[in-house]
């Protein structure tokens, strides 16, 4: 069992006057792992840490070319140990292997994404006047914060402190408690890396605890947040109160919208895909089905034999569907379950799954549930589980009215031949990602991600991400004689 010690200025913090948190593998319930329960003092050293870092004469001397480098190289490491890093997230996340492998490829591309654009961030030159020579400077927001969820830590992980250590600033990461491991297996490596001590920040604890202190620190430039949608207000409102810029990639009720036009296979195995990734447990989850009218008995039919088809296990046997992350999620989403049986017709699924040798583990059969009221909490909350729920449009309009009629706008899937209704669709839709004839959910490391509504604030992921953690300043200078 692993007991896993913050870094904080460089140095491994922990020992046994500290509290410490058990973490557990989802798959069986076996405790893994022990991490420090974060308090408010340590989050102040960390942030102190990183401050006195970034204002350091050794980090100024670093050129971006060279903090390139070094996320480079990072990304190299991440290649050369996958398999290690997979498993850890396997273990820790519960997500079946494969995924893990996916996993661990995406946060190099990130490193890799972000260390070859460290020395292409640039200002501007603005026309003036004549004898007027104006430009803008990009400049690092300096400590940045960033609080990672529990159900892609590895990737979040990478493609936030990627953008920000790119762009020259210091960083401190809450990793969630229940998932530390890969974040862990990245600040071990930091720690050897040769950045300056400090640059690189890691704490761990509870949410409510050591990540509302880091919200709320008053010498944090700007916070990164993934998380539930309470709890990115609660981060926000700490911010404000700073002045501190957030950004924020919250919850989502993401639709795919199949046409009788569409591709059957492609479609049904995008709609398939969306929702079993990792358990459903993804905020991009394509958690609702809307199915042209006229197509839906033959579509769902089909549907509901590939769901039937679906396997349930452990993580490490790498089956479709791994487990549930805890107790408290598994019973949340099964009240959810219970809740919509009431109100409509379970289509598959919808019960607790028992796995050979994983008696501790929390698993649910991928479920599809029709006949709802669009307007029912079932229909409208992020469930977080393996659960999709049907509805039927007769007319694009009617797509996009169902489309847009939740507080949610992540991501949408439009599954059509017709060229003019799915940019009609992409068009109209609110969401932050429109996928045509595929659906990549957060996938594509060059590609803007963030959501409309109450999905966020902000957009992570390729270039327009490295704006999230710089300054602009304008600098005027009168020539002439």
């Amino acid at each position: 069992m692993k007991k896993i010690q913050m870094l904080i200025g460089g140095r491994w913090v922990g020992g046994e006057g500290d509290e410490w948190l058990p973490v557990h593998d989802p798959s069986d319930g076996t405790q893994i792992a022990e991490i420090i329960n974060g308090t408010d003092a340590h989050v102040d050293e960390a942030v102190r840490a990183a401050e006195a870092a970034f204002e350091s004469e050794e980090w100024r001397a670093w050129k971006p070319h060279e903090r390139g480098n070094l996320l480079i190289e990072l990304a190299r490491h991440i290649r050369e140990n996958a398999e290690h890093f997979a498993e850890l997230e396997c273990r820790d996340v519960g997500k079946p292997l494969t995924q893990a492998r996916a996993d661990a490829e995406a946060a190099a591309r990130y490193f890799e994404f972000y260390g070859g654009a460290a020395d292409k961030a640039m200002g501007d030159t603005i026309p003036i006047e004549d004898g007027l020579l104006n430009a803008t400077v990009l400049e690092p927001a300096g400590v940045t914060a960033h609080i990672v969820p529990w159900n892609y830590p590895l990737q979040i992980i990478a493609r936030s402190v990627g953008a920000a250590i790119a762009t020259g600033n210091s960083v401190v990461v809450k990793s969630a408690e229940d998932t530390p491991m890969t974040a862990h297996a990245l600040t071990e490596w930091f720690a050897n890396s040769g950045l300056p001590a400090g640059i690189f920040n890691h704490v761990t604890g509870l949410g409510s605890g050591a990540g509302a202190a880091l919200s709320a620190h008053p010498n944090i430039n700007h916070v990164t947040f993934t998380g539930s949608v309470p709890t990115g207000i609660a981060v926000m409102q700490a911010a404000a109160k700073n002045v501190v810029p957030v950004t924020l990639e919250l919850g989502g009720k993401s639709p795919n919208i199949v046409f009788a036009d569409a591709d059957e296979e492609k479609a049904l195995d995008g709609v398939v895909r969306a929702i079993i990734q990792n358990a459903g447990q993804t905020c991009s989850a394509g958690s609702r089905l809307l199915v042209e009218e006229r197509y839906k008995e033959e579509f769902l039919g089909k549907l509901k034999e590939r769901f039937d088809a679906l396997e349930v296990g452990r993580g490490m046997d790498d089956k479709d569907i791994g487990p549930i992350l805890n107790k408290r999620q598994f019973d949340g989403i099964m009240r959810r379950i219970d809740e919509a049986k009431k109100q409509g017709k379970l289509i598959a699924g919808g019960e607790e799954v028992k796995v050979d040798g994983a008696d501790g583990g929390h698993y649910i059969a991928p479920t599809i549930i029709d006949g709802l009221d669009h307007s029912c909490d079932v229909a409208q909350e992020e469930i977080f589980g393996p659960v999709l729920s049907v509805f039927t449009f007769r007319t694009p309009q009617e797509a996009i009215d169902l489309a847009n009629s939740t507080d949610y706008g992540l991501v949408a899937g439009v599954w059509t031949k017709d060229i003019d209704v799915a940019h009609t669709l992409a068009a109209r839709i609110k969401a932050g990602q429109v996928f045509i004839n595929n659906y990549g959910a957060g996938g594509g490391i060059q590609m803007p991600f963030g959501g409309y509504k109450k999905s966020g604030i902000g957009r992570e992921k390729g270039f327009i991400a490295l704006r999230n953690y710089v300054q602009v300043k304008n600098i005027a200078v009168k020539f002439g004689v």
